[in-house]
């Protein structure tokens, strides 16, 4: 990984990192100076649900990963998979909402992403849509600005938001961009500066 983003960095290509956060932090500090993007995934908010899911795995070195990645100024994301029964009680993702805000920010996208059955969880039913939109209230709640639903193609939480104005910004289906309305990183409409990875006449900006 570290060999091809050079090349990439050499390219003058973005290069973007999708990650469970299980890596030492030796390595990822000398990987992040070619990393431009890193959307982690945060499976749950426990030493248990790691224990259980992850075959003795552990929560506290994702912890750590988050913040080393956050420290570098790289561009974080977090993703998390709820999946019913397992790591969708509202404590459990409160703390972790609240543990987002107190050590990486308020800035910092949370994806909530639906489960499907699959693979060796197949007696697990789908993720309720009106799970996801619960977890997006707490993480509103607790203060997290930008917050997204995955896996439900044309959700209104699949758009980007101004935290100030109201006004959809970015609109999407899926993968696809519909339109994207940020000028220069702000809003538009009222002028708010909007956190993120831009493109501004062939150079990249980091809103923060």
């Amino acid at each position: 990984m570290y060999d091809t983003a050079v090349l990439v960095k050499k390219a003058g290509m973005f290069n973007g990192m999708h990650t469970c956060g299980y890596i030492n932090p030796e390595p990822l500090e000398q990987l992040l100076p070619y990393i431009d993007a890193v959307n982690v995934d945060l499976k749950g908010f426990s030493e248990e649900f790691y224990n259980e899911m992850g075959l003795m795995a552990s929560l506290e070195p994702v912890l750590q990963t988050l913040k080393i990645i956050k420290d570098s100024g790289t561009w974080l994301e977090i993703t998390n998979l709820v999946i019913p029964g397992f790591n969708d009680s509202p404590d459990m993702v409160e703390k972790m909402c609240r543990w987002i805000v107190q050590n990486l920010g308020r800035d910092v996208p949370l994806h909530f992403s639906r489960f499907y059955p699959n693979h060796k969880l197949t007696n697990v039913p789908p993720t309720p849509i009106k799970t996801l939109e619960e977890c997006v209230d707490i993480a509103h709640k607790a203060g997290i600005r930008f917050v997204y639903i995955g896996n439900v193609p044309g959700h209104r939480y699949e758009n980007t938001y101004c935290p100030r104005c109201g006004q959809i910004l970015i609109r999407r289906i899926g993968y696809k961009i519909l339109f994207n309305r940020i000028k220069d990183g702000r809003c538009p409409y009222c002028g708010e500066e909007i956190p993120g990875l831009w493109r501004d006449k062939g150079r990249s900006r980091l809103g923060d």
